[in-house]
């Protein structure tokens, strides 16, 4: 396996009396998919949160490309998660008032500045040209995915990490969503995938499963992005 980008050591995060992460010893490869999956309770949620800086643990060590994030003052964690993570929720949060395009310049801007060339591209690259003006009532679940994707990307992250991002679409849109995974994938993008779906869990290099807090089982699913051959297409995410 290639140099981690994602090691845990001993991390854990409770609430009071609860107990949501109980000790998780975790390394991600560069470049790697994996999938996290479990029934609802187990922790997946906690653990994508402390991973994209979003929650702190209680207890253990967090080290992203190299940084123990778990010792940053607030005012790097924030910074860190501007420029090193992209996530994307089963929740869109979009802003509704603006437009699809004023969406993700608006994660340009917290970065540093907006460019409408790029996040034009980015959403292009998405399959949503014809959809730049839209607000987020009048796009479909998909397509508002698909936005959250492009506002992910648009500041070429490290890693990506998605909470459920096809728990709220039907058939059609799931799949557009998943060919974009399989694309950011073969280029070598880090993604973290939190699913129930053991169809999408099956994409993923590798898969683990948490229970209680804990990683109960781990598995190869034996891919190789490096095999992987996909379509050319306009727009490379970077």
């Amino acid at each position: 396996m290639s140099e981690s980008i994602v090691r845990t050591v001993k991390l854990s995060r409770t609430y009071g009396e609860l107990r949501a992460l109980d000790g998780v010893d975790l390394e991600v490869a560069r470049g790697e998919w994996l999938s996290v999956m479990g029934p609802s309770g187990s922790g997946k949620t906690t653990l994508l949160n402390i991973l994209g800086g979003l929650d702190r643990p209680t207890g253990g060590q967090l080290f992203v490309d190299g940084t123990e994030v778990t010792s940053l003052a607030p005012k790097d964690l924030a910074r860190f998660r501007r420029e090193t993570v992209g996530l994307v929720f089963q929740q869109f949060h979009l802003v509704p008032y603006l437009t699809a395009l004023e969406n993700v310049m608006l994660a340009q801007y917290f970065h540093s500045m907006a460019d409408e060339a790029e996040a034009r591209a980015a959403l292009e690259a998405v399959g949503l040209d014809e959809r730049l003006r839209h607000l987020p009532a009048q796009l479909s679940g998909g397509e508002q995915q698909r936005v959250c994707i492009a506002r992910a990307l648009i500041n070429q992250p490290k890693i990506i990490l998605a909470d459920e991002p096809t728990g709220n679409l039907d058939a059609a849109n799931e799949e557009i969503v998943l060919d974009i995974f399989r694309r950011l994938h073969a280029q070598g993008h880090t993604l973290i995938v939190v699913t129930h779906d053991a169809r999408v869990g099956r994409l993923a290099d590798r898969l683990i499963t948490l229970e209680h807090g804990c990683v109960v089982r781990a598995e190869s699913n034996g891919h190789d992005r490096r095999r992987l051959v996909v379509p050319e297409v306009a727009y490379a995410f970077h």
